[in-house]
């Protein structure tokens, strides 16, 4: 037959505790009670109760026995409850703070073989709902964690896209800044072109006008006129207010001066009013470029052809 310590291990009872409820109490059944009502305490607790409890008054003694004393069980006043000995009745007053117990005469059978089989399965029972409890703490717990752990990668990728998108920004930025670079720098080089070019014819008609013995004075101040504009004109394209435009149309040469906001439709507009010509496209040389009716409706800014430009007229 198994003993008492084996059968509490057989229900799956801590062997610690076990050893300590078999120490203390007297058969299975005081083990029992013992251990229902220690099973909310550790170990550790149930040790420290002990050892406050073993100090007590240094010179207390234990109480003797009254002569003829014939008590066999004690009884809780307040509950009612019975135990077979003034251990089982210690640990019932620290579960319950009860503290109103009397002697009784009334010896307590000892529990049955199928008292005790229910007495187990009871415990095993309120093991098992504890157990259980535990379980579902820990669930509540893993998920409240999850929850917490997921909102924190949320966060944290909220963060990563907003940095990303300052980057786009920057990135968006610094390419429109280089466009526009880009843009003034073609600008002063087709203005540095033009100016040379000017300048090359003022000089060819200067010599001719020399050769053939004709005034030069005017064609002095021309040249000189053009090399000051060429000068001027080395500043970017965004400086400036107007565009000057040579139009080489089928009935002649044409020179104007528009704002940097005109649209190359207004300029086909006005064309069409001077020669009577309907125009559909125009044509730059250098760089080479056609403008046609898809371009109309961008500024001479937009299309770069500040501060001046020569295009031919179709």
């Amino acid at each position: 037959m198994a003993s008492d310590l084996e059968s509490l291990l057989e229900m799956g009872f801590d062997k610690a505790k076990a050893e300590l409820a078999v120490k203390k109490t007297t058969g299975l059944q005081g083990a029992l009670e013992w251990l229902e009502i220690n099973q909310d305490k550790s170990f550790d607790e149930i040790m420290a109760t002990s050892a406050v409890e073993a100090e007590g008054d240094p010179n207390a003694e234990p109480a003797a026995l009254k002569p003829g004393e014939e008590a066999q069980s004690l009884v809780c006043n307040e509950c009612r409850k019975k135990f077979r000995s003034q251990a089982q009745a210690e640990f019932h007053a620290s579960k319950t703070q009860h503290v109103d117990f009397a002697e009784s005469t009334e010896e307590i059978a000892p529990l049955t073989e199928t008292e005790k089989k229910a007495r187990l399965e009871e415990l095993r029972h309120k093991l098992a709902e504890k157990r259980a409890g535990m379980s579902e703490q820990d669930r509540i717990d893993k998920k409240r964690n999850e929850e917490i752990r997921r909102k924190s990668t949320k966060e944290t990728q909220d963060v990563k896209e907003e940095l990303k998108k300052k980057e786009q920004l920057k990135e968006v930025a610094a390419k429109r800044k280089e466009k526009q670079d880009e843009i003034d720098a073609k600008a002063r080089i087709k203005a540095k072109i033009a100016s040379d070019k000017e300048d090359r014819r003022l000089r060819a008609e200067k010599e001719k006008a020399q050769r053939e013995g004709r005034g030069v004075l005017g064609v002095a101040q021309a040249v000189s006129a053009s090399t000051t504009a060429g000068l001027a004109e080395s500043r970017p394209a965004s400086e400036y207010t107007e565009a000057r435009l040579r139009l080489q149309t089928s009935t002649g040469n044409v020179q104007k001066t528009f704002p940097v906001a005109t649209t190359l439709f207004e300029v086909a507009a006005v064309v069409t009013q001077e020669t009577g010509t309907e125009v559909q496209s125009f044509t730059q040389n250098f760089p080479k470029k056609v403008f046609d009716a898809i371009d109309f409706g961008a500024t001479l800014k937009e299309l770069g052809l500040v501060p001046s430009a020569s295009l031919i007229v179709k």
